[in-house]
């Protein structure tokens, strides 16, 4: 059912969170068809869990969704068996069928904290792509030259510096294109990285006597670094099914600079509020402390309620203004083999209590300050810890065990 809304005030909605919209005439055209717009998402499922910054462009669907839309998740799972080389410096391996499903099936699970599954239809590129013949692909392969396929900056970096580009990542954009075709799609969403593969799914469509596409493109949401994009391979991001008080101290600790750009997109707080806020920190009126927490209780809210927020915020005052231990601290035993005479490498203590990852993670964490023993913070990766039960090791704000010995 369409929204009531009048299609001016729909505009005005889904602005916010939007980099980009190409076009909003075109968009407003089709909001005043008076018609539930197709809106359509592409995941590959080549990366199972969601982050914030995979969030925004679900948020977006919701609130199109809200509006009285129709939403459409595009499984990926034949094209995933391609890799889409969106942003790489080389060709991405392919994905084995068994990968897709599993990484699909992981994706359903999480946009359903999003999006209203009653109200979003789910459908698999491989109904149409995995029909097609060898002469149907040479017909789609037709629509398009190789130089504007090679106007993608990733190919064209990869091809100054002499890196192979296969023929198979040169389909990948008509694939994604012919997706939008099948589906007759009004609308399709994306990050910034995407504006190449819906833009292509917008020819496409013209191409083939469709009404073309808007892209509505959001933005790269950047990392608790403040450098890199939100990443979970990098380490820096947010996962939306994390602990409130977990995700809370992490909101707490990014750069002051990010506030602006993570209340805008990653919350729900009215932009007349964020603006005034803005505002206080540039004129000295607002301390950034008291944004930051405004800002992590709006974000924990968003995935976990007001209730659960308050919680965090809490638990937050109490462990890192109060400088106490978290109310619940895990035990981590280690065996005796691992501390012989008593005595354990820092590092390695930070490995087999599952603090860090690796070896090369603790010696960063370490060399970074961030790691303390019963309160005294060490910052020698050589450095040597007498075990003993009850001892306290803490790795930056949110991540503390209790030792026994095993």
């Amino acid at each position: 059912m369409a929204s009531f809304l009048p299609p001016e005030e729909q505009l005005a909605r889904l602005r916010r969170g939007a980099v980009e919209i190409i076009s909003e005439e075109d968009l407003l055209a089709k909001l005043r068809q008076g018609r539930p717009l197709r809106v359509k998402l592409g995941l590959d499922p080549s990366a199972p869990d969601l982050h914030l910054g995979t969030a925004l462009v679900l948020r977006k669907m919701r609130q199109f969704q809200d509006l009285g839309h129709e939403a459409i998740i595009v499984i990926g799972d034949f094209t995933a068996t391609i890799g889409d080389p969106t942003g790489k410096k080389q060709a991405r391996p392919m994905l084995s069928p068994e990968a897709v499903a599993a990484n699909a099936q992981t994706y359903r699970d999480q946009y359903g904290l999003v999006l209203d599954p009653a109200r979003t239809r789910v459908v698999f590129n491989s109904q149409w792509l995995g029909a097609m013949t060898f002469a149907d692909v040479i017909r789609l392969a037709s629509r398009a030259t190789v130089a504007r396929i090679l106007e993608r900056d990733d190919f064209t970096t990869r091809l100054r510096a002499g890196v192979p580009i296969h023929l198979h990542e040169l389909l990948y954009p008509l694939c994604q294109a012919q997706d939008s075709v099948a589906l007759e799609a009004d609308v399709e969403l994306g990050g910034t990285d995407q504006k190449f593969n819906n833009l292509m799914g917008r020819e496409l469509q013209r191409e083939m006597g469709q009404e073309p596409q808007v892209v509505l493109l959001t933005p790269l949401l950047p990392g608790l670094d403040g450098v890199e994009k939100m990443s979970k391979s990098l380490g820096n991001a947010i996962g939306i099914t994390e602990p409130p008080a977990e995700m809370f101290g992490k909101v707490m600790s990014i750069p002051d600079a990010l506030m602006p750009t993570y209340f805008e997109y990653a919350t729900d707080v009215p932009m007349a509020e964020v603006e005034a806020i803005v505002r206080g920190l540039a004129d000295g009126r607002v301390h950034p402390r008291d944004a930051k927490r405004r800002l992590a209780r709006a974000i924990v809210e968003v995935w976990h309620g007001t209730q659960a927020a308050e919680a965090a915020e809490a638990e937050f005052e109490r462990v890192f203004v109060g400088r106490e231990l978290p109310g619940e601290v895990p035990e981590a035993a280690i065996a005796a083999d691992d501390a012989p005479g008593g005595q354990i490498r820092l590092v390695k203590l930070l490995v087999v209590t599952g603090l860090a990852d690796s070896n090369n993670e603790a010696r960063r964490l370490i060399s970074q300050g961030g790691v303390t023993v019963d309160g005294r913070r060490l910052h020698d990766v050589d450095a040597t810890v007498t075990v003993r039960p009850g001892l306290v090791v803490q790795v930056g704000r949110r991540r503390v065990v209790r030792l026994a010995i095993a």
